[in-house]
């Protein structure tokens, strides 16, 4: 009897890991001018200067992180030879569904000693977690990066991204320095911020565009010379991926997903090479999938809230006002076992989000004499792609 594997045949992937969103390049492509403006905004640090805060928007895949990584990891090898320089301390923290008591918790424990006990999860308020955030600041000393990736998804963000930069200004730190990069999807985010907020912050402002068709067609030809054997794929399958990719979201981790999807149906199919059919036919799949992974890293109460939009869209009785999507949200919510969100524009605002995200698309209603604005809502895509991804998230323990 032949073996499970013994018809398997040669392998298209020289270095598949390239193609997987966990690498991260030596060379960061199309992203040059970001980097210029990242590399002005850091550059009082190699002066041992109070660094600045930072803001960093764009749409997922578009290089935010990959550039933040890149960056950082520069000026801690400048800081290190720079003799004006204080000690480099770079944090990075996932804001996705945390308070700002669960992040300073967190710092916290990663500046506490090897022999000390950790911060407590209860019992304590968050203005004890910033004091003895400042304290361990001062005992490590010199100048600290902490990076808040999806900061627009942590709850009460006014309250942290208010008190770390006057941290030295109201005497929590004298000798240790502390800036904050901040990281987004959301274009709209810092329009939600206090107006005594922005002007603490006084951040710098990074807007990362989505990359055009030429721009992703020399990342992914750089992935594929990196991640295919020679003469595993055409030209032209490469330039497909990036021109389906820049049609839809301009974002290089679509296009990159699109390669690896393609030479996987081309492996598959024992073809010696990717080709162009091989890549139309991988954009179903790695769309359905894409959709399912930007549902999940959506935060609690928005995926509540688009499950309820998906559930009146499937009875048909779309396009809907925001009161009705509140009731079913809160039906949903309840039944995932979560306390639902209890006033109207707390919906509103979610459903704004996921408009902008592209979940949703909202309609403006004439109200008449009456004046004012109204919208509806109405999903933008299909009801089934949003159960199953709710479905199986809550399967896991993360809904």
């Amino acid at each position: 009897m032949a073996g499970l594997f013994e018809d398997i045949g040669d392998t298209l992937f020289e270095n598949k890991t390239v193609l997987e969103e966990e690498y991260e390049p030596d060379n960061i492509l199309e992203r040059d001018d970001e980097i210029e403006e990242y590399r002005h905004s850091l550059k009082d640090v190699l002066y041992g200067r109070n660094p600045s805060n930072v803001m960093l928007y764009g749409k997922a895949g578009v290089g935010k992180t990959a550039v933040t990584t890149h960056v950082l990891d520069e000026l801690q090898h400048a800081a290190e030879q720079q003799d004006a320089a204080d000690d480099l301390y770079v944090h990075r923290y996932n804001c996705n569904d945390e308070t700002v008591f669960s992040a300073v918790r967190e710092l916290v424990n990663r500046l506490l000693p090897d022999h000390a006990s950790e911060f407590p999860k209860r019992g304590l308020s968050t203005g004890n977690a910033l004091k003895e955030l400042y304290k361990q600041l001062e005992r490590v000393g010199g100048t600290h990066l902490v990076v808040l990736d999806e900061i627009d998804h942590l709850e009460k963000a006014d309250s942290l991204l208010y008190e770390l930069p006057r941290a030295r200004a109201n005497d929590h730190l004298e000798d240790a320095k502390i800036g904050i990069i901040g990281i987004s999807n959301n274009y709209t985010f810092r329009n939600r911020l206090s107006a005594k907020v922005k002007d603490t912050l006084q951040e710098d402002e990074i807007s990362f565009p989505t990359y055009d068709a030429n721009e992703l067609r020399t990342i992914l030809h750089d992935r594929a010379k990196k991640a295919l054997v020679e003469d595993g794929y055409d030209d032209s399958a490469v330039a497909k991926a990036a021109a389906l990719a820049a049609q839809d979201t301009g974002s290089a981790r679509q296009a990159i997903d699109l390669l690896r999807k393609g030479t996987e149906i081309a492996e598959r199919e024992d073809a010696g090479t990717v080709q162009d059919d091989h890549i139309g036919r991988a954009r179903e799949e790695v769309n359905r999938g894409r959709l399912r992974d930007k549902i999940a890293d959506q935060s609690l109460h928005a995926r509540h809230v688009l499950e309820a939009v998906a559930h009146i869209e499937h009875d048909g009785d779309t396009p809907v006002r925001s009161k009705k999507v509140m009731a079913t949200y809160q039906q949903i919510a309840e039944k995932r076992g979560d306390d639902p969100l209890t006033t109207l524009q707390s919906i509103r605002n979610h459903l704004e989000d996921l408009q902008m995200l592209g979940f949703l698309i909202r309609n403006e209603v004439n109200q008449g004499q009456s004046g004012g604005r109204s919208y509806t809502h109405e999903l933008d895509m299909d009801p089934s792609v949003v159960f199953e991804a709710c479905n199986e998230l809550d399967k896991q323990g993360e809904v």
